[in-house]
């Protein structure tokens, strides 16, 4: 049976786009970033298409102890760290690394025997002012952790950019340079750059970077879409035509009618709505490929459905294959036209849609 929505997930270009982060970064280890189920692409099918890569990251200890259990070995460094006690435990147990990014955080740590030390990345609020140590608090955070039997030497030191994705800011070249000037005397190992960071920022480049969203295929940069960086494109959403009807001039289409034909118009509805994770924000004339050609998104996204002007499609019909962002529709195109980004657009995509994996270029 044909699925009304499926993604094909492309493992090769994941391999291709780690190649070029090696390109933008070469004197750098990296951390990929596959955090909130490797950006919705599928969180071990992820991690197995980079190996060979130095270390990856997660947001929380449940998707790290999740990739040991799968028997992924490399470096593993949870970004929102522990939070009690069982999760450090967790952490110690899996061999999984930490971030430290608060006071909370040191007074467990302190308690630690030693009998097996935890490896951490000590964190610098260097102007994100999320998570991450003040400048003022850093030195002492720092002291504690030294003077700490269950925690491995020497520590690892960490910040993370609030603005690297415009290239014109003065915010990361500050960041960097706050950064430098407090950790510059300290012997363990540095990171700053995220994906924007990689491409954009080469001092920002230390000994390891984090590229996440670049991974699959996206340009982190408003201005361009990340086939323009070199990269390839990880995801294509597709679905089906179930419907074709003609309707006449004045008729409206989908709810409270927002969309008014003013002429005879060939209208396809397409199997696929906010309930699979296609924005329902994107407006009418937001692009959308039938049989590989360009045709206008027309009224609301409904749930399970969207509405699609295929007048310039007249041998469209039902069955015919849909492509809501993938080759010929970067999804960086259908994120500005949805007033979001493609980092919500590719996390949003549900559990209705089945992930397919392919290996072609």
């Amino acid at each position: 049976m044909t699925l009304a929505a499926y993604a094909l997930i492309n493992l090769a270009a994941v391999k291709h786009n780690l190649a070029k982060v090696r390109e933008y970064a070469p004197n750098s280890k990296i951390m990929a970033v596959i955090k909130a189920n490797g950006y919705g692409h599928g969180l071990l099918q992820i991690a197995n298409a980079l190996q060979g890569v130095d270390g990856i990251a997660v947001a929380r200890v449940g998707e790290a102890v999740r990739l040991r259990k799968a028997k992924v070995k490399c470096r593993i460094t949870v970004l929102e760290g522990f939070v009690c006690e069982p999760e450090l435990n967790a952490l110690i147990q899996y061999k999984l690394d930490s971030v430290v990014h608060s006071m909370g955080q040191l007074d467990i740590l302190e308690k630690l025997s030693g009998k097996t030390p935890v490896s951490i990345w000590l964190k610098l609020d260097s102007g994100m002012n999320r998570l991450g140590f003040t400048t003022d608090q850093f030195v002492s955070a720092y002291q504690r952790l030294e003077k700490c039997p269950g925690v491995k030497q020497p520590i690892s030191l960490m910040t993370h950019f609030s603005s690297a994705d415009d290239k014109h800011s003065h915010v990361t070249r500050q960041q960097i340079e706050i950064f430098n000037k407090v950790v510059d005397s300290y012997p363990g190992e540095k990171s700053l750059a995220n994906s924007a960071g990689v491409i954009a920022w080469q001092e920002a480049q230390s000994d390891w970077v984090r590229p996440g969203i670049m991974l699959y295929g996206v340009s982190p940069f408003n201005e361009y879409h990340g086939v323009d960086l070199g990269l390839h494109p990880v995801m294509s959403l597709h679905a089906r035509l179930i419907s074709v009807k003609i309707i006449k001039p004045g008729d409206a289409v989908g709810y409270s009618g927002t969309w008014v034909c003013n002429k005879e118009t060939r209208l396809g509805v397409v199997a696929i709505g906010y309930g699979d994770g296609y924005p329902r924000t994107a407006k009418s004339g937001t692009p959308v490929l039938v049989n590989g050609k360009r045709v206008p998104l027309v009224g609301r996204v409904s749930m399970d459905m969207i509405t699609v002007d295929l007048s310039s499609q007249p041998e469209s019909k039902p069955g015919d294959e849909v492509t809501l962002w993938g080759h010929g529709l970067a999804i960086e195109e259908i994120a500005v036209a949805a007033g979001t980004i493609p980092y919500t657009i590719l996390c949003g995509v549900t559990q209705r849609v089945r992930l397919e994996n392919v290996t072609a270029q």
